[in-house]
């Protein structure tokens, strides 16, 4: 047993020195033993994770600063007229964009012939919803979630939040301005 046991270890050395050789040629292209190879130490390995860590502790820590510095400015909208407001009707939504060509958002005069706007996008995952007279709220199609047509409140479903309200201004001829848009914040 211990004869077999000398010829493997002589065979597995004698293997070792054979491809040293092979790479002898080369080492200077791969300055590193083969003994170095595998060697990383606990405290590399812990200084290693330290920085790293580190490091995305303070960039996350950056941006959520600077989120927290944007959020106390306001923001200043321009007025824009939303354009086919003074002829709806009572029981009726129009589709606008507000305060940019990209922001959709939804104006809805209800029964009682009160107009409510709202920023389109679902605070869920932001699919566009729509007005459904019949029950006289927002509905989201993805879903099933549904927002209160007054307020903008969550009636039921996923979403975690009211949508946006845009702040409105509303002439005696039924013409509505747009002011600004407001977030819908947090349900308690």
């Amino acid at each position: 047993m211990e004869k077999k046991f000398k010829e493997a270890r002589e065979n597995v050395l004698s293997t070792d020195r054979d491809v040293r050789e092979a790479t002898a040629d080369h080492q200077y292209e791969f300055p590193y033993s083969r003994e170095d190879e595998a060697q990383v130490t606990r405290r590399q390995f812990c200084n290693f994770l330290t920085l790293t860590s580190t490091a995305l502790f303070v960039s996350a820590s950056g941006f959520a600063a600077k989120s927290a510095y944007d959020s106390t400015k306001a923001r200043a909208f321009d007025s824009m007229r939303v354009e086919g407001s003074e002829g709806m009707q009572p029981g009726s939504a129009l589709n606008f964009h507000y305060p940019g060509e990209n922001d959709t958002a939804i104006l809805i005069r209800d029964n009682d012939g009160n107009y409510h706007a709202f920023g389109q996008k679902c605070t869920h995952l932001a699919c566009p919803v729509y007005y459904a007279k019949e029950h006289d709220r927002l509905e989201c199609p993805c879903h099933e979630g549904a927002f209160d047509a007054k307020t903008g409140a969550v009636l039921y479903g996923p979403p975690p939040r009211p949508l946006d309200e845009i702040e409105i201004e509303v002439s005696s001829d039924g013409q509505v301005t747009a002011l600004g848009r407001k977030g819908g914040g947090y349900a308690g």
